[in-house]
């Protein structure tokens, strides 16, 4: 087996277990920007990212087969799920009708969820279990008692909220312990900051770590969209970007030609420069890049050995902090999701 250099990790949360810096997300690979990986190319993508020490897996019930993927996978290779954290997450669900999804994150569906999500598996229990979002009709209370059922019952291991405000946290944690929270964070959405949201700095007084998705900003970052053209394709979601809308897209080019050339100077690509910006922020920061093939995987491990200096990471937060449109999960109402009092 070739060498690889050995990845750095941290806790993920106060105590919370060692974890790759950087994970790997499997949204993308099961299609959902509009194009599937195979089974075979997803069978070589696991297997090398396991070989390269990324270790730290992220899907969902809604990321298509990508969990029935993922227990064909440890089927075949028994010995190395102990050395695999792997996080799932319930509380979205698809539906026929207009948006197509739905969000639902009762106590019922949270047991009823789990079951499937492990016999797609194959697994006993998973390590960390997120609810994906908040249906805003749930107390985070009552969900919460659900999940510490599903965890005494040694079916996950750890405790994960995405998309909730500070105070949905908050209630949270006072019931059970929470390790991490998966909120979007990139160099163009710094939302979770914002003095008004008041997130990170609660996560951080609570010691719940920072799991981003999205952090090349759905592709902005990549240096791949620069027309609308480009997003344009049957059955890819990001043509609902509001980065990419015609009033919006030549100004953040403008920004993505200036972050490139900061990048080159530095001789890393864009991506790159993009990750190891948030892994600037601290270390209880884990940015989840999705990666569909193997060159861009390795890629994206280098950004952990990439240094940036005070004034570069003050220089790439301005030119984020500029750009035009803001993140899609405003439009959904339930962006920085609260719940009704228990």
């Amino acid at each position: 087996m070739a060498a690889f250099k050995t990845l750095p990790t941290r806790p993920l949360g106060r105590n919370g277990p060692l974890v790759p810096r950087l994970g790997l997300g499997l949204m993308g690979a099961s299609g959902m920007y509009g194009h599937s990986l195979s089974e075979n190319e997803r069978f070589e993508l696991l297997d090398e990212a396991y070989k390269r020490g990324e270790r730290f897996w992220d899907t969902a019930n809604e990321y298509g087969d990508s969990e029935d993927i993922l227990g064909k996978w440890f089927a075949a290779n028994p010995e190395k799920r102990k050395d695999i954290f792997l996080a799932t997450k319930f509380g979205i669900q698809r539906s026929p009708t207009p948006p197509g999804f739905g969000f639902n994150s009762t106590p019922e569906h949270c047991k009823e969820a789990i079951e499937k999500s492990l016999k797609r598996l194959g697994l006993p229990f998973v390590d960390l279990y997120y609810i994906h979002r908040l249906d805003k009709k749930t107390p985070i209370e009552k969900t919460m008692q659900a999940m510490v059922e599903l965890k005494n019952a040694g079916k996950i291991k750890h405790i994960g909220l995405s998309e909730c405000s500070a105070e949905s946290l908050r209630r949270a944690y006072a019931v059970h312990p929470i390790t991490c929270a998966q909120m979007e964070y990139s160099m163009f959405c710094t939302d979770i900051e914002s003095p008004k949201r008041k997130f990170l700095e609660t996560a951080r007084e609570l010691g719940v770590a920072i799991v981003c998705y999205s952090p090349l900003a759905n592709g902005m970052l990549t240096g791949k969209i620069r027309s609308y053209e480009d997003v344009n394709k049957p059955g890819s979601k990001l043509i609902y970007l509001p980065w990419v809308k015609e009033e919006n897209l030549e100004q953040n080019v403008r920004i993505i030609d200036q972050i490139d050339a900061i990048a080159k100077a530095k001789s890393v690509t864009m991506p790159q420069l993009a990750l190891a910006w948030l892994l600037a922020q601290g270390d209880d920061i884990f940015p989840i890049p999705g990666s569909s093939k193997v060159e861009r995987l390795e890629a994206n491990l280098e950004s952990l050995f990439v240094d940036l200096s005070e004034d570069e990471e003050k220089e790439l937060r301005q030119l984020g902090e500029k750009n035009v449109g803001g993140r899609f999960q405003e439009s959904t109402g339930f962006a920085f999701a609260d719940t009704p009092a228990l």
